[in-house]
């Protein structure tokens, strides 16, 4: 027995560093089964007790309940062998009896008998261990309050107040959330308020705190009229609240404020993404109750802002039928909220009938009661998504055009499924045309056997149309006429142009332009120009003016290949001028157009080309062509430096790539990305997050979830969640470091040792760049060489450490080499900066005003103010106010576009003059301030 004993002594070491979760339980439950395997029964009950908190933690309430029971038995039956206490956090069993009661209450299906059997059977068990009873009353106070009894409750809450605290009270964070929420549930606003705040500010947490403790005091944020703390507490709660389904509450808490917020498409899409944990533990009925009443609350606001008819994705999960009954096709807002509110009725019913209360039934009410409120507290983490202006055709021949729009633009998905709405087309010409759209388009997807089958209806269509040498070509050519390009394909083609000369106008040109795509993807530019020249001069033979357009499409995606922007501009502005480009044809030139104007670095003309581009495409209904089409406008208006405009592309392409298909994570980070370039840092967070989440599920490789985790880590600093932002940055700097990338590991130290340095930890922050130094160095990262030494430097400056000026030194230098002036000016004041530490003012002085000239060659007035004000600042500390005089007017020089640095200059210029006895001086520039 000796090796499994060795395998369950490590099971319990990994089960003990892994953090809660289906990886953790997966452990735990391979431990409880190697024990039995094992046969000793103290064994067991080490991994059974680690168990029931793992369990708790994660809301499995059954699995929680059988394992304590067990425990309990044990301990009861020999207390020697079966410790209260195994020394391992929360794994002791007067701690996990805490939990018990808690999950009887949260099921009908237990009666208040068995409940009331249960804290009796705790209390015994405490006077028997001799502990106190802080942990009893907790558990009492917390049945009285959820089963009505509200009297009680209170009463029992006093008498917690004045109860000594021991092992078993709930710690400083649970306490506090717990009777925050029982004062909002009873109208006792600032009190709730109050105590989460001092949860806060005392920095007290623990497993599911402060996130719910902050859903408790979102509805009396707002009733307190305090709108920015109530989205502050709502975006942090809901990010660190998300990912655990044993959460289920402070969601649906967080369900509701963003229903009631004017946030209805966020609450949409928070029901969508958490309806499944209802199926997650079948004992937390209570947990139901909650979210399905506020489900039904938000549903009902979406259908109130006329989304009533917005599929909600998930509900129909066979999972969530005991909840929401069958249901025929996809649910809508109006029928699951109907659906919900229905489920909440029923269950509050049950509980209400087992504790003899109305509790539940003024729960649901209370909720239901904030239908007639509304506070505005936007958030731009998600939007209902317009629906295209697509109109139905009305007949084939609608559907016909509609076709080849989208096969012209190169949509073949679209193009396919509109083609499909097109079989009654009358005119044989047409009808060849849309079996050859067809073919074309399942050969570029590779459905290669489905295209194989409709040759023989594109040949009797071309012969009804009297096209019968067509139809001998395609009978040689078969699939390589539609773009397939396999060895033989385009042998058969080359032999077949090498003949061409006596066929008709319209057949050689389809053999050109099939063999020049063919020569343009063995990489011939040249010969595919050539062949797209032949084909063009064909077709207008014959007539063809959207064949002559796709020609010349061809060729400018060959002059792009072999970097003639010139011509191809030329020529998708010629396009672009013509007016028998079919929309499709228009949208791909604008979509073009849009890539080289990005390309030229004429970013907003780029993106209103793409705009255009999109709002064709949405006319045509065109799905996937228009989520990709709306990233690329989200992509140059993120490039033209206007992320506002990039999030309403990137949310919109967004939900269209979540409804068809695609590469849903690469979406999200760039629409989170753009998020926090415009300012909702705590929305980006939350979706990087999930980002994150999905990354590390798909296992991607450790250098790309680093950049996300390095995206993830600023958003979380701009929130001003510092100290999850420095694990986060520790975090991408060891992905950087699986990934073999020092540099980019060098600058998440950096931004770590920033944070750091902030809150005073000036040694660990200072280690940190030393670190970043010595990984950086070697690498020719000269970006990343900078920002480390610059910061050392500067770190080393703040404490008068010498070897700051060699690091200054070499960051000049590399300026100087790299014609940054911008650099040079920067690392110049902070020499200056440095040397103050130093007291070496003159010297100091010298270099801030010479960082000022510097930032003012190169347009930067603000931070030529800002080397000025330090400098003026200086002189006046070393009490030399005269020679900070024409300093400060300098400041207030620059400063005349700037009000804030012009007003703190202002101010401080009165000062010194005041205290120079310049009474009148002081008086006209303090006026600066009101101007």
């Amino acid at each position: 027995m000796a090796r499994p004993k060795k395998r369950f002594k490590e099971l319990l070491e990994e089960i003990d560093r892994t953090p809660w979760g289906p990886a953790e339980q997966a452990l735990v439950g391979e431990a409880v089964a190697l024990a039995q395997e094992i046969g000793d029964e103290q064994l067991e009950y080490q991994a059974r007790m680690r168990q029931t908190a793992s369990a708790n933690m994660g809301g499995l309430t059954d699995v929680m309940l059988n394992s304590f029971a067990w425990c309990l038995a044990h301990h009861d039956a020999d207390p020697k062998r079966f410790p209260l206490d195994i020394e391992n956090g929360a794994a002791d069993l007067m701690w996990q009896f805490k939990w018990m009661a808690a999950s009887l209450r949260g099921s009908p299906a237990f009666s208040a008998e068995q409940v009331a059997a249960v804290l009796d059977d705790m209390e015994a068990h405490y006077v028997r261990a001799g502990l106190g009873m802080s942990g009893v009353l907790t558990a009492r106070f917390e049945d009285a309050w959820d089963s009505g009894r509200f009297d009680e409750a209170e009463a029992l809450r006093v008498q917690l107040e004045t109860t000594p605290r021991d092992d078993y009270s709930h710690c400083d964070a649970c306490g506090r959330s717990q009777f925050a929420g029982f004062f909002a549930e009873t109208d006792r606003d600032d009190e709730a308020i109050r105590l989460v705040e001092e949860m806060l500010e005392g920095g007290f947490s623990c497993g599911e705190e402060p996130e719910h403790a902050l859903s408790r005091v979102l509805l009396p944020y707002l009733r307190a009229g305090r709108p920015e703390e109530a989205r502050s507490a709502h975006l942090r709660s809901y990010r660190l609240a998300k990912d655990n389904p044993d959460n289920l509450v402070i969601v649906a808490n967080n369900i509701v404020f963003a229903a009631v917020t004017g946030n209805e498409a966020r609450a949409l899409a928070l029901v969508e993404r958490h309806l499944p944990w209802l199926a997650h533990d079948q004992l937390n009925v209570d947990g139901h109750f909650t979210a399905l009443s506020a489900i039904g609350f938000a549903l009902d606001r979406v259908t109130e802002a006329g989304h009533g008819d917005a599929r909600v994705r998930g509900a129909d999960s066979p999972a969530l039928t005991p909840f929401f009954g069958a249901h025929e096709g996809p649910w809508t807002a109006s029928e699951l909220a109907a659906a919900a509110n229905a489920a909440a009725e029923r269950i509050g019913a049950a509980f209400d009938e087992r504790d003899g209360t109305d509790a539940h039934a003024a729960r649901l009410a209370r909720t239901r009661a904030l239908s007639t409120q509304r506070w505005d507290v936007p958030i731009r983490s998600d939007a209902f998504a317009a629906a295209p202006v697509a109109p139905e055709p009305q007949d084939a021949e609608g559907w016909y055009d509609r076709a080849v729009a989208l096969g012209s633009y190169g949509s073949e998905t679209d193009a396919l499924a509109a083609a499909a709405r097109a079989t009654e087309l009358t005119d044989a010409e047409k009808r060849a045309r849309l079996h050859g759209l067809r073919i074309g388009a399942l050969v570029s997807l590779e459905r290669w056997d489905e295209a194989s089958a409709l040759l023989p209806e594109r040949a009797a269509a071309l012969a009804a149309a009297g096209l019968t040498e067509q139809v001998a070509v395609e009978g040689r050519l078969g699939l390589a006429l539609f773009g397939r390009y396999d060895e033989a394909d385009v042998a058969a083609l080359e032999r077949e142009w090498a003949d061409a000369a006596s066929l008709p106008a319209w057949t050689r040109g389809d053999l050109a332009l099939t063999l020049a795509s063919a020569r343009l993807r063995a990489d011939d530019p040249e010969g595919a120009l050539q062949l797209a020249e032949h084909a063009a001069r064909a077709f207008g033979e014959a007539d063809d003016d959207r064949l002559v357009a796709g020609t010349t499409l061809l060729a400018i995606m060959t002059l792009l290949r072999s970097g003639d922007l010139e011509r191809a501009s030329a020529l998708v502005d010629g396009m672009l001028a013509e007016e028998t480009l079919n929309p499709g044809q228009r949208a791909r030139v604008l979509e073009t157009r849009a890539r080289i104007r990005g390309g030229a670095g004429e970013l907003a003309d780029g993106a209103a080309d793409a705009d255009a581009a999109a709002g064709i495409l949405a006319s045509l209904g065109g799905s996937q062509s228009l989520a990709s089409t709306q990233m690329l406008a989200g992509a140059l208006w993120e490039d033209a430096g206007d992320a506002e405009q990039a999030v309403l592309r990137y949310r919109s392409g967004v939900r269209l790539i979540e409804q068809e298909g695609g590469d849903v994570a690469g979406a999200r980070y760039r629409l989170g990305r753009a998020m926090l370039h415009a300012g909702y840092a705590a929305e980006a967070a939350e979706l990087l997050g999930d980002v994150l989440r999905a990354e590390e599920e798909a296992e991607v490789p450790a250098g790309s979830r680093a950049v996300t985790v390095g995206m993830l880590a600023r958003s979380l600093a701009a929130s001003e969640e510092f100290g999850q932002a420095v694990g986060a940055f520790g975090y991408a700097a060891d992905l950087h470091e699986q990934a073999e990338e020092p540099a980019d590991q060098a600058l998440m130290l950096t931004e770590q040792a920033k944070i750091l340095a902030r809150f005073g930890e000036g040694d660990d922050a200072r280690g940190l760049l030393e670190q970043a130094a010595e990984l950086v160095r070697p690498t020719e990262a000269t970006g990343a060489i900078v920002e480390v030494l610059h910061n050392l430097g500067q770190a080393y400056g703040g404490t008068a450490d010498e070897r700051a000026f060699g690091l200054f030194d070499e960051v000049a230098t590399l300026a100087r080499e790299n014609d940054a002036p911008w650099l040079l000016a920067d690392v110049t004041d902070s020499r200056g900066r440095a040397l103050v530490e130093f007291g070496r003012i003159d010297e100091a002085i010298s270099a801030l005003l010479t960082a000022a000239d510097g930032f003012a060659g190169i347009g930067d007035a603000g931070s030529a103010g800002g080397s000025e004000l330090f400098a003026a600042r200086t002189l006046v500390n070393a009490e030399r106010l005269d020679d900070a005089v024409p300093l400060y007017r300098s400041v207030l020089d620059r400063s005349s576009e700037i009000p804030p640095l012009r007003q703190v200059g202002a101010l401080e210029l009165g000062d010194v003059l005041e205290k120079l006895g310049r009474a009148g001086e002081a008086a006209q520039v303090r006026a600066l301030i009101e101007d």
